[in-house]
């Protein structure tokens, strides 16, 4: 009965409070970001605490003012894109945050049509003048990012970010640290004034992902061709000229290209004296060497530029000195180094010596006489491309110190002397004696007249031989390889004394030519048949030009030997790179060797250097060995399928590897693949090439046609090959490897049927990476290439030839120009050759 006093009671108290609310809410709806179409005079002036934006018209870009991260007080009048995550900014006012701006500042448009951005002083800020009709003219932001008012545009004035549409000509990028410049279209350049990369000229980027080269027919060529983003080109601060799109799921932007696949080769990414090393990713880090130390001290000057000092442990004195080697390192800072051309690497080494004010020299092991002394430590980084050693100077006084910068080749002594007894002969009757007496004067006999009889019949086989050789020789066509004599090649290989391969086809030996050119001198066997012949299938395999094939330059042919000359490849073959040392190693058949060209000649020297693909701690003593990161890996995977693409599909010829395989594929300059090896199927004897009495290729990568003999050798036998060697460059593992299949505990584990499972039934791709470098996988940047090559993989092994794509379709599908559907479980398929 006293509810409804109390609720009377109450009654004003509601009242005030609803009429409280109604007077906030208008107040922070006020707060609240409001967004202009465009900012004209009547919108003047324009304060940051104004909290509003000039948004373009599908809200892709806004422009305002940005509060700084270090001091929120302090603004930059900015031009962003709205979406993705970290909002990012592409263009701001003088193109730095030198001159940022307070509350009390404005952007205002003058009576007189000049659009100012004033500080606390009152200064213009705006610079270049930007002016227009004060009654029509507005600033407004274009859809594509640009900002205009007036006669004033900001692409004409960019900062450190070029988009879509925005022309490069005559324009500079600054990066953010102001470190870093992009001039001319192809400088980047350290300091204002030292350039430490020149590219080809950069024209136009479209948002397709096409970055073309000005005044060439060419573009570079991007992770994400062909797809329609938002992109930028942007100098960043490690002074990486890098293309970035945006993904829209997720909000995050993807590296798909950059200008430096070598982080360290740019110039200040570490201070004086450091070594820079890269462990796989987008990032690098610094190594003080041997002899140094890194500057800890309290109350002394540790830090230049927010980074620790790298100083010498003990002082050089001229007389007091001794060197360190340090392999695959070099030193490019010095503006005094040259190339000196010592007559040997004794007279480097004391030339260095006399000279107080050298601090290491450095020389390669071409015979090319390179020397260079280093009065500088400036720019220091570790990578196997430079093929140089550098001796590092250090005082005598250094005692139990050792180089962590190791691989290239050392002599190892193989010889080891052996006493060997013989236990004296029996004694034997005097008719034993006279038995083997007249048994081996009969057959001295025998053997003097066979062997006339043979030499007789030879020397005129020999003389109508060598009228054939000259006849035919005398028809080849102009343009082909050159024909080396035998005495040439002897020369050139030492006496064949350095063997650095041997396969199915023959032994390899390293040489080099009158001219300083290494080459891999391959000797073949099983090959018969005329020498004209022979000749001819020379020259089309010589014709076979492509970036990612092995170049042939010659060939022998005198009397029995048959030869042939191929560039040289210092790097070694891709298995050293992707397996580490305790892996299974291949089983060949068919006398299918397991080393390919003699390119790959660092196999005997770097081996010991191979147990750690991707590691970010040096430990003391710790061999390094080249990174392959995911980005490099597929661009190996692309290479290797273009290269057979044109074996199969462009060459006038259609021509087989037949021996597709890791070992048959060797790293260049900056890991550039080249398939080896190609062409010498044709070669052997023309009974095995009709019959295909025995399998051609390796236990391991054989497709299944060769074993069941149902079906006949086609083009699609390599794309199976290819498909294993894919799954491999993914994984890491040989695909017979016994870890994998004992740890499932069953004999008819199946290397692609496992990693099927893996990606599409258990959706665990993380198991199927490599696991050497799997901490470097990013599932935002990587997923794209590796899902691409998974399944590209998938589709090459499947069972029955039919239903794997042609190489031309394998190269497209790697290169996201075509469009990859998932593919069928791969059967299993076990691979059962008789022995001979």
């Amino acid at each position: 009965m006293r509810s409804k006093p109390v609720i009377t009671l109450y009654l004003p108290f509601l009242l005030f409070f609803s009429i409280l609310i109604s007077f906030i809410s208008p107040l922070t709806a006020q707060q609240q970001e409001q967004k202009l179409s465009s900012f004209y005079t009547a919108n003047s002036p324009w304060s940051p605490s104004m909290n509003q934006t000039l948004v373009s018209t599908n809200s892709t870009f806004a422009a305002g003012f940005r509060p700084l991260s270090t001091s929120p007080d302090l603004y930059i009048f900015a031009i962003w894109f709205l979406k993705g995550l970290d909002k990012t900014i592409i263009w701001s006012l003088n193109g730095t945050i030198t001159s940022p701006v307070n509350q009390s500042s404005s952007l205002v448009i003058t009576p007189a049509g000049i659009l100012q951005l004033n500080d606390s002083t009152g200064n213009n800020l705006w610079q270049p003048t930007a002016f227009g009709d004060p009654k029509q003219t507005k600033l407004v932001l274009g859809e594509d990012g640009n900002l205009v008012f007036g006669n004033w545009s900001s692409f004409n004035y960019p900062t450190d970010t070029i988009l879509p549409s925005q022309t490069t000509d005559g324009t500079t990028l600054v990066s953010k640290n102001r470190k870093f410049m992009f001039r001319n279209n192809q400088d980047l350049v350290f300091n204002s004034s030292n350039i430490y990369k020149t590219i080809t000229p950069i024209g136009f980027l479209y948002s397709n992902g096409t970055l073309t080269m000005k005044n060439v027919a060419a573009s570079y060529i991007m992770a994400d061709l062909g797809t329609v983003r938002l992109r930028r080109l942007t100098l960043d601060n490690d002074g990486n000229l890098r293309v970035y799109s945006l993904r829209s799921r997720s909000g995050k932007w993807m590296i798909v290209w950059q200008a430096i696949q070598e982080l360290c080769t740019i110039h200040g990414t570490c201070a004086p004296n450091y070594i820079c090393m890269t462990d796989g990713s987008n990032s690098t880090f610094c190594v003080c060497p041997s002899g140094f130390q890194v500057l800890t001290e309290v109350g002394v000057l540790t830090e230049v530029g927010g980074e620790k000092i790298c100083e010498r442990r003990i002082p050089l004195t001229q007389k007091d000195s001794k060197f360190l080697r340090l392999d695959f390192v070099n030193f490019t800072g010095d503006p005094n180094d040259g190339d000196l051309q010592a007559p040997n690497f004794t007279s480097c080494k004391n030339g260095c010596l006399a000279n107080p004010s050298c601090l290491a020299y450095s020389v390669k092991y071409d015979g090319k006489n390179y020397c260079v002394h280093h009065e500088s430590l400036l720019y220091g980084y570790w990578s196997p491309a430079t093929r140089l050693t550098t001796f590092l100077r250090i005082s005598n006084s250094e005692t139990n110190i050792s180089s962590n910068f190791t691989g290239i080749a050392t002599k190892v002594n193989t010889i080891c002397s052996t006493l060997i007894s013989l236990p004296l002969p029996p004694n034997h009757s005097k008719t034993t004696a006279r038995n083997i007496a007249i048994l081996s004067t009969v057959f001295s006999v025998e053997f003097i007249v066979l062997s006339l009889s043979v030499w007789v019949f030879v020397k005129k086989y020999l003389k109508y031989q060598d009228m054939a050789w000259t006849l035919g020789l005398e028809l080849l066509p102009s343009g082909g390889p050159k024909r080396f004599s035998y005495a040439e090649l002897k020369a050139a290989t030492n006496n064949f004394s350095n063997i650095i391969g041997q396969g199915g086809f023959g032994i390899v030996y390293k040489g080099e030519l009158p001219d300083h050119r290494s080459i891999a001198v391959k000797c073949l066997k099983k090959v018969s048949g005329g020498e004209t012949e022979f000749w001819g299938e020379i020259i089309i395999i010589a014709r076979m030009h492509h970036l990612n094939l092995v170049r042939i330059w010659g060939f022998c042919v005198e009397k029995d030997h048959r030869m042939l000359v191929y560039e040289y490849i210092p790097n070694g073959s891709l298995a050293k790179y992707l397996f580490s040392a305790n892996s299974p190693a291949i089983t060949e058949s068919s006398g299918q060797g397991k080393n390919s060209t003699g390119s790959s000649s660092n196999n005997n020297n770097n081996n010991k250097n191979s147990d750690s693909f991707c590691s970010s701690n040096l430990a003391e003593n710790t061999p390094l060995r080249p990174l392959l990161d995911w980005n490099v890996r597929y661009r190996i995977a692309l290479g290797i399928a273009r290269a057979i693409a044109y074996l199969h599909e462009e060459c006038l010829e259609w021509v087989l590897h037949c021996d597709i395989k890791p070992e048959n594929i060797l790293l260049g300059d900056e890991f550039c693949p080249k398939v080896a090896d190609f062409g010498l199927s044709k070669l052997t004897k023309k009974e095995d090439k009709v019959a295909m009495s025995r399998v051609h290729g390796t236990r391991g990568y054989l497709a299944p046609e060769w074993v069941t003999r149902e079906q006949p050798i086609t083009a699609k036998a390599d794309v199976y090959s290819f498909g294993m060697v894919l799954l491999e460059i993914v994984s890491g593992e040989r695909n017979l490897n016994s870890r994998l299949s004992s740890a499932h505990g069953s004999e008819e584990w199946y290397f692609p049927r496992w990693a099927f499972e893996k990606v599409y039934e258990e959706r665990k791709m993380e198991d199927l990476l490599d696991r050497q470098i799997n901490h470097c996988y990013d599932n935002q940047i990587h997923f794209e290439l590796v899902d691409r090559m998974v399944k590209t993989a998938i589709w090459c092994v499947q069972e029955r030839p039919e239903l794997r794509p042609s190489m031309g379709k394998v190269a497209k599908m790697l290169e996201g120009t075509l469009e990859i559907t998932d593919p069928p479980k791969p059967n299993i398929f076990y691979l059962e050759i008789e022995d001979d």
